[in-house]
């Protein structure tokens, strides 16, 4: 039996709130900070949450990954990866054992910013804030282009915007999300979140699963090759989120 239920208008609703749900950046926020500071804390930020996620993913919760491997396949290369967004805290920290650590970024939400002490010492260091305004929003597109063309880095979206604990359906998301990969010709992969049938205990088994790479298709104008692509990202984490066999809550619309 379901263990809590959420009830919702539309599936963009926020069913879970942050620490500071209001919180905004300031205008002169600094995305990827190059003092000596910022140079020396983010390695060991890294390394601390990639420890600190495995610890909490392998040994408490076990969480098990299919398709790893498969990221090998673009090694020196700037990727996107997208994911259901279903758990508030292992949405952050599981990926950094799943993929390289030091060049990582998540397109989050500034929210995300205003929690303690996450925000002020891992997320300017690992996070890049959706843009509140035209001038925000161009500095989160420079800053992308830097992570994937300079840095040879991995920026992580989901899509879904809102994060629906234990939620084993994807929920629709536009074409536009497809809008950096196309722009900068760079490979995606898609990382499926999937719960089951606990042996014991009540809290479901997770299971995630790796898929790609995805490539634009050139050949297409901007808006097709969008679309193109979002078909492919959204048939595969579907076809993956049918596996789930297990609901944790329940979620019921008004």
């Amino acid at each position: 039996m379901a263990k809590h239920t959420y009830y919702y208008h539309s599936d963009t609703d926020d069913v879970v709130n942050s620490h500071d749900q209001s919180y905004s950046l300031p205008d002169d926020y600094t995305i990827l900070p190059t003092s000596l500071g910022a140079k020396i804390w983010s390695p060991i930020v890294r390394v601390i949450a990639t420890i600190l996620s495995w610890l909490y993913s392998r040994l408490i919760i076990h969480i098990h990954i299919i398709g790893k491997e498969k990221v090998k396949k673009v090694k020196d290369q700037g990727y996107f990866i997208y994911g259901n967004h279903t758990r508030p805290v292992g949405d952050v920290f599981t990926p950094l054992i799943i993929f390289p650590i030091l060049n990582f970024y998540a397109i989050a939400a500034q929210a995300n910013w205003g929690i303690p002490f996450i925000g002020k010492f891992v997320m300017p260091y690992a996070g890049l804030p959706v843009g509140h305004d035209i001038k925000q929003s161009l500095k989160l597109i420079q800053a992308i282009k830097t992570v994937i063309n300079k840095k040879k880095g991995i920026v992580l979206i989901y899509p879904e915007a809102h994060v629906w604990p234990y939620y084993t359906k994807i929920r629709p998301f536009d074409p536009t999300s497809m809008h950096f990969p196309v722009a900068l010709n760079a490979p995606s992969f898609t990382m499926t979140t999937t719960y089951h049938k606990p042996r014991f205990g009540k809290r479901p088994k997770i299971v995630i699963y790796i898929d790609g790479p995805f490539y634009p298709d050139l050949h297409l104008n901007r808006k097709k090759a969008q679309i193109k692509l979002h078909d492919q990202i959204w048939d595969t984490l579907n076809k993956r989120a049918k596996l789930s066999n297990y609901q944790y809550y329940n979620y019921k619309q008004k």
